[in-house]
């Protein structure tokens, strides 16, 4: 009835994505820099609740 979802790296990928925006986010500065914070910082934050979220699935 309830079946494991495969272990996938989604997670992980979308934390390093976010890590490497938010850095070049500070790097550029100003507004625009702080936007691509912001987007770098969305980034982490999905990826870490797609590690972290169940991995049952209702069939």
């Amino acid at each position: 009835m309830f079946t494991r979802k495969k272990a996938s790296t989604a997670g992980k990928t979308l934390i390093v994505l976010g890590r490497i925006v938010r850095r070049f986010g500070r790097l550029v500065g100003g507004r625009i820099g702080a936007g691509i914070m912001g987007y770098g910082l969305a980034h982490i934050v999905l990826g870490n609740l797609a590690k972290f979220s169940s991995g049952m699935r209702f069939r």
